[in-house]
This record gives C-alpha cells, structure tokens and sequence, in this order.
C-alpha cells in the first residue's frame, strides 16, 4: 500500500505498532496531532480470523477504530477515510454473487467486531467522508503462513511432503493484494464521498484447485492430509461476492490471473541459495 500511493505522488506517513497503539486514547492522539493527515487508509487491526481473545478482536477492531476516527474528527482538515471491513460479516451465507444490500449474519467474533465496526464509523459520516470496503479473500507475497494459502504456497516452495488442512473442497473468492491495493488508492484519490463496496472478483476457486494449480507451478506433490479439527463449524461451502457496485463507483478493475499470483508467492518463498 505504501508502495503504491508514493508511486502515485503521495505523501505517506508510516505507522507501526512500535509508534503506538490503537487502543491508547492518548497514543492515538498524539499520532493524529502530530501528523494531521489529509486522507487515511485504515488498515491496522487483527486480520486473522481465529484469533484466540474475542476481547481483543474487540479492543483492536472496533474500539481502537473508534478512537481513531474520534481523533480524526477533529481535524478540519480531513478529506476522506477509507476503512478495511470484511466479507466475513455476511456470515457462513452459502451463496454466489453477494452484494452489499444482503443481509450481515456475523458468525465468528472477528466478523462481529467488524460489523460493530461498520455502525460505529456510520456515527462520524456526517463529520468526514467515510469510504467502508468489504474485501473478500486475498492474498500475495509476504502474507504470514498462518493464512490458508501462504501456508500452502510455504509447504511446497519447501518441499514438505505432507500438509495439514481442512476442508478443501469450500469454494471461495480470491483475489491478489495488488489489486486491492489499487482499488484502495483508486477509492482514495476518487469524488466517492461515502458508501458501502465489496472488493472481489467474482470468481470461485476451490482449495483443491489452489493445492492443484500450486503443485503445477512447482513441479512438487505433496499429500493432503484432511484434520477435521480444523474444519470450520457451519462453514459455508461456496463464497463469491459481486463487485457490480465498486466497477460502477471507480470503473472496471485490474486483476491479476491468480495463477500468476500463486507464481509470485511461489518465487518470494523459495529457500535463498547460500553462497
């Protein structure tokens, strides 16, 4: 993301972790009085579905957001906030093809500390421009391994023999981190002032198509062993979204052929050569 938007011209100021913390009123603060930002793109918070502290999901999602835009609304000078929501508060909805106007039926506490997010920001919309994204599946080099399929972008790029999963016939929506990063700086930099949009391609693809394709890619096999402990309870078994109104907001979109992103995976995780 911050890659892009220099690219594009802009002035980023970095924010990590190590500068402060979300759930820190006065950490929050000091960031925004001391930077006073234009345009912001929210993406801080706790990404991983699981997560093992429903507080926390709470505490780093919801309040700390809360925070945030507290602070930013007291900046004249702010011209627009893009947040990063998630699919996941459509809930285990077997369905293709889903819009912004279906109904939220968050079933985890990630997907219910997002949604709760979501009301929240709606307080501050008539203080600043605020853009919410509903993105579904994605993925690229440098996303950690105990996402799905770093993991097993990881277990071939070593060779293992085996890999541990769940079910992998479920079908979802998957699309590559670059072109989410285009829609974000795209939603940015547009006249959008406000609204709801989905980011995804539309598109199903099975787990087993991704161990197939990746096994094609690299020229390895592995088996798959299936645990049924690490089958989602109610897991739906086929996900896609509609983008229908993100193309009519911004215009059509840029994917990558995601064959092409697992090979981009597939090189970023291959062992260095020692010399």
């Amino acid at each position: 993301m911050t890659a892009e938007l220099e690219r594009r011209g802009h002035t980023v100021i970095r924010h990590s972790e190590a500068d402060g913390d979300l759930r820190d009123r006065d950490s929050v603060r000091r960031l925004v009085t001391g930077t006073a930002p234009d345009h912001v793109i929210h993406l801080a918070g706790i990404s991983f579905v699981p997560h093992s502290s429903p507080s926390e999901l709470y505490e780093v999602n919801t309040v700390g957001t809360t925070n945030l835009l507290e602070e930013l609304a007291s900046l004249a000078r702010v011209r627009k906030v893009v947040l990063a929501s998630s699919s996941q508060v459509y809930g285990h909805s077997d369905a293709t093809g889903l819009t912004e106007d279906d109904p939220c039926r968050p079933a985890s506490h990630y997907a219910c500390s997002k949604l709760a997010m979501e009301h929240m920001a709606a307080l501050y919309s008539d203080r600043m421009p605020l853009v919410i994204v509903r993105p579904f599946n994605y993925t690229g080099a440098g996303q950690p391994e105990h996402f799905l399929v770093p993991k097993i972008i990881a277990h071939f790029a070593r060779r293992e023999p085996a890999i541990e999963l769940g079910n992998i016939d479920v079908v979802r929506d998957f699309s590559d981190v670059r072109t989410v990063v285009d829609v974000y700086c795209r939603l940015l930099e547009s006249g959008i002032e406000g609204g709801v949009f989905n980011f995804c391609s539309g598109v199903g693809r099975s787990l087993r198509w991704i161990l197939d394709e990746t096994a094609r890619l690299s020229g390895w096999t592995l088996e798959v062993r299936v645990r049924s402990d690490l089958i989602r309870r109610g897991e739906a078994h086929h996900i896609t979204g509609s983008n229908e109104r993100l193309v009519r907001a911004i215009g059509p979109l840029e994917y990558q052929d995601f064959s092409d992103t697992l090979q981009w995976m597939l090189r970023a995780a291959a062992p260095k050569t020692q010399t």
